[in-house]
């Protein structure tokens, strides 16, 4: 396969990230003044990068971030296995103990393994993984597209980067993010290799 850099980065703040409450793939945000502002900072930091390709989630708070270089007339295409992961009836839910605990209990699940837990009405890291592989079949199918930007959610990013890594599920705590972080992945034709690894430089930018 033909050589690519993607360059992979989580959204910009929404007022529910600052508030700790859950949004998942039912919760279309919108970013908050924050979070605007670090999509423009990343935007000064990586505006002279020749990017071929735009891909975000089907949420707006993805494609906001990127709202200048898709400005630019750079092309720009939305797919659903991009989309953050499904977290059911905990969506929107101010955090509790009662949640807290629930919160706690799966993500123990996740690290000894049992992958196909969800939350009621949720998904699982299996079943997230399965639609990033299609997502991944579609970024990666267009060879003319060498250097291209992804924009997406936190914890869908973790199981991405273990989907391109090689690296088990069970690992997915192993990849850190903060709004905008930026993980560089070079594809030298048969194997991921992360260059930049949760890279917030560009926040320095911040107005």
């Amino acid at each position: 396969m033909t050589k690519k850099t993607l360059y992979i980065i989580r959204h910009g703040e929404t007022d529910l990230n600052k508030a700790g409450i859950v949004q998942g793939r039912g919760m279309n945000t919108d970013l908050n003044d924050t979070g605007r502002k670090q999509g423009e900072a990343f935007y000064k930091a990586y505006k002279n990068v020749p990017f071929d390709k735009i891909y975000t989630s089907t949420l707006k708070r993805t494609n906001q971030t990127v709202k200048h270089f898709i400005d630019s007339g750079i092309p720009w295409q939305q797919l659903a296995g991009l989309d953050e992961m499904a977290w059911g009836d905990y969506e929107g839910k101010a955090v509790s103990e009662e949640t807290r605990g629930r919160f706690k209990k799966i993500m123990q699940s996740w690290k000894d393994g049992d992958l196909d837990v969800r939350f009621e009405n949720g998904e699982s890291p299996n079943e997230v993984q399965e639609r990033q592989k299609e997502a991944m079949k579609e970024i990666m199918g267009h060879p003319e597209e060498t250097t291209v930007l992804i924009c997406m959610h936190g914890r869908a990013m973790r199981l991405l980067l273990c989907l391109l890594n090689n690296r088990p599920l069970t690992e997915m705590d192993n990849y850190p993010h903060r709004n905008t972080t930026l993980y560089r992945v070079n594809f030298d034709g048969e194997k991921f290799h992360i260059e930049d690894f949760n890279n917030t430089d560009h926040l320095k930018y911040l107005l």
